[in-house]
């Protein structure tokens, strides 16, 4: 692999990084806002077993995960993490009530290709191994 292609790949990840985990940032921030409480309700309607657990799971790694995807640290984990989060959603939530999921088809493309990517050369995570 020639400089230039090491060098693309490692702005590729850092741009899907910063796009993914704002977008998940966002997201997750609403959810804080709304409360475990408010969310694990939310979770209820939709039929998702132990509502409460898998909104502190959704928070967690819309808030936590987003904030470790920007910086590149655990880079594979977090994004495999949200990509079966969009999985999740739509199956759930867009399937069933015939809404379209352009956001979480795009979010979840954007987090398997970070799940191949990784963290990349231009972050948090490629600094501590070194």
């Amino acid at each position: 692999m020639s400089f230039l292609d090491r060098l693309g790949a490692s702005y590729a990840a850092l741009v899907l990084r910063l796009g993914v985990g704002t977008v998940f940032l966002i997201h997750g921030t609403g959810k804080l806002q709304l409360g475990l409480r408010g969310v694990a309700g939310f979770f209820g309607t939709l039929g998702i077993p132990f509502p409460s657990v898998a909104a502190t799971v959704v928070i967690t790694v819309e808030t936590l995960g987003a904030v470790c995807l920007i910086l590149g640290v655990f880079s594979r984990f977090w994004a495999t993490c949200m990509a079966v989060e969009m999985v999740v959603a739509v199956t759930t939530s867009s399937l069933p009530s015939h809404h379209t999921f352009e956001l979480e088809g795009l979010l979840f493309a954007g987090a398997l290709a970070l799940v191949v990517l990784g963290d990349g050369a231009i972050s948090v995570g490629s600094r501590i191994k070194r």
